[in-house]
């Protein structure tokens, strides 16, 4: 355990990995757990809220929602699978958005604390149980199982002696490493900024208290922590939203007619 000496005879223990493994509320229901479906009442509350009495001209409420779903279908669902195609996606991609989205942003929530794709399985699910079976049935439905086996690891024009090597590489990559980075990408964003915000955090509360000369340095450690909450703030909008892109990418991609 990673321990910082500050007085004599007095130790902080650093937040680790061990925090985010909370104990069960109850039964075996633990709070990542609790989080994930209370994301889904939320995301399916605001929509239906916002969508019940539709105004000509959208008041606050509408507006925002409407903003949520033209980044989904617009800026990112046609960008990236194109005009022809994108529609049937668009309830997909702005489900995956919302949802890691909110789930990120439970983080900064004061007494929830906690962001939800902190923990691996959780985008992983998303990636490999949702994300993954859907672009890889577009993609054979649309080019056969033979054509779209080559439609993802031949680039048309390669040369034979380079497709020996290029072959492997392009199947590894498209059938077990994209989702996995797809999910890890979020997690590690989540992880990372969730443990520096707890560092910066307890140990200003603990410099606070702790007495002696180290209290003159506690307000550095809370400025830190505020101006790291912003970053992450930001940071898990981005990581929401490149979720969603890729996920769109990936679905474009195979749909493609060219490599």
């Amino acid at each position: 355990m990673t321990t910082m000496v500050l007085a004599a005879g007095d130790e902080f223990v650093a937040p680790g990995v061990k925090d985010f493994f909370l104990p069960p509320i109850f039964g075996e229901v633990t709070k990542p757990m609790a989080l994930l479906v209370l994301s889904i009442i939320i995301i399916g509350a605001f929509f239906i809220a916002a969508t019940r009495n539709l105004k000509l001209v959208p008041g606050k409420f509408q507006f925002a929602a409407e903003s949520v779903y033209d980044l989904g279908r617009n800026s990112i669902a046609r960008e990236q699978i194109g005009a022809k195609d994108f529609k049937p996606f668009v309830p997909l991609i702005l489900t995956v958005f919302t949802f890691i989205l909110v789930n990120n942003l439970f983080g900064l929530i004061p007494i929830v604390q906690f962001p939800t794709m902190s923990h691996i399985g959780f985008p992983l699910a998303v990636s490999v149980l949702v994300i993954y079976p859907v672009y890889h049935f577009v993609g054979f439905k649309r080019h056969g199982f033979v054509g779209y086996l080559k439609h993802q690891t031949m680039p048309p024009g390669a040369p034979w002696y380079v497709l020996i090597l290029l072959i492997p590489i392009e199947f590894f990559q498209k059938f077990v490493l994209n989702p996995l980075t797809l999910a890890i990408r979020v997690f590690a964003a989540m992880f990372a900024g969730h443990l520096l915000l707890l560092v910066f955090t307890l140990a200003g509360e603990y410099l606070l208290f702790s007495g002696g000369i180290t209290v003159i340095v506690a307000p550095i450690a809370f400025a830190f922590a505020i101006a790291l909450t912003f970053l992450e703030a930001l940071i898990m909008v981005l990581q929401a939203y490149i979720f969603a892109l890729l996920s769109a990418n990936y679905i474009g991609a195979a749909l493609a007619e060219e490599h």
